[in-house]
């Protein structure tokens, strides 16, 4: 059993919590043996004419909430206030990056709604909740912003109703480490550019691709590591550095969409731990990520625009459908 087991699941991360299920024949023999582990996640193992051993995921129910709150000393202590989840500060500081800097513009009275989804086994959170929409209203100006879920990942900011800007994050929820200028070198220690920014992630995070475009290099660079060029439209190209390793099935001169997984994080080349070097290079020069809105801008059009028209008003009618079931 135990080898049967093993052979799916590491038998030495067992730990309290854990629960295994054993059903017998009748000579007291295991006929089906099921060990549910972390988030639901069941390792089950048949036995007898036709041993099999499978990984069985959870039948989880995603619920979908709202809730607002005022703004009176941080974003982090509003979203604890009202009982939204708080690693949701850091999404939002890395989607304002390059429009908003949250700590230091915001003076209090400012009103921040936000609609997430989490999945749900026997009335336990498994995962991560999702952000859908957040809506930061600063009095004389309006935020909004959709993430509406699908395969592109792309994240749609809107200010006083108008389309602002469309990206994709490279790395879900990570934590930006160090912003695009001059800084003292970690590891040389002397002032130079730092023609990217750093996102710090968990090793082997996974890494997506900005913008749609031709991966144009895959390999090793000097100090960058192992690291993949992607070449954009409109003479854009960009770049991700200290990578643990690649999508397998990514090539030179493959088309892939925005969104596309195209690698994990690493700590390779000159780098003093896991995180992602992220670049966005025009015309051959290093432009701020997160400030630079041309990237973002690549493939706009009619129809493009009356997506997210669409998209905007129906994430607008599910927070107050939502606000408006909470009482």
């Amino acid at each position: 059993m135990s080898d049967a087991i093993g052979s799916e699941f590491e038998l030495r991360q067992l730990k309290p919590g854990h629960r295994l299920d054993l059903e017998l024949r009748k000579a007291g023999l295991p006929r089906l043996a099921t060990l549910e582990i972390d988030n639901g996640v069941s390792i089950q193992a048949v036995f007898g004419e036709a041993p099999s051993v499978s990984v069985l995921p959870p039948e989880l129910e995603t619920i979908r909430q709202a809730a607002e709150t005022k703004i009176e000393s941080s974003i982090y202590a509003a979203l604890d206030k009202a009982d939204i989840p708080t690693r949701f500060a850091t999404d939002l500081e890395l989607i304002f990056a390059g429009t908003l800097d949250l700590q230091r513009e915001l003076v209090g009275g400012e009103h921040l709604r936000v609609v997430w989804r989490e999945n749900r086994l026997d009335d336990r959170v498994i995962g991560e909740p999702i952000i859908d929409f957040v809506e930061l209203d600063l009095g004389e100006e309006k935020y909004e912003v959709v993430w509406p879920g699908d395969a592109s990942r792309q994240t749609h900011v809107f200010k006083d109703g108008g389309p602002l800007l469309t990206f994709v994050q490279p790395i879900k929820g990570a934590r930006l480490s160090s912003a695009f200028g001059l800084r003292q070198h970690p590891v040389h220690g002397n002032v130079r550019m730092h023609q990217g920014v750093d996102f710090a992630a968990e090793e082997g995070a996974t890494v997506h691709a900005t913008q749609s475009g031709s991966v144009s290099f895959i390999g090793r660079r000097s100090g960058y590591g192992l690291m993949i060029e992607i070449e954009h439209a409109q003479g854009i190209q960009t770049v991700y550095a200290h990578l643990s390793a690649v999508n397998e099935t990514l090539e030179v001169d493959q088309r892939i969409p925005a969104g596309h997984e195209i690698g994990h994080v690493g700590s390779t080349g000159t780098s003093t731990g896991p995180h992602l070097h992220y670049e966005v290079v025009i015309e051959g020069l290093p432009v701020p990520p997160l400030t630079d809105t041309r990237l973002s801008r690549i493939g706009d059009g009619t129809q493009r625009q009356i997506n997210v028209s669409v998209m905007i008003e129906a994430a607008r009618d599910q927070l107050a459908g939502l606000l408006a079931a909470n009482g």
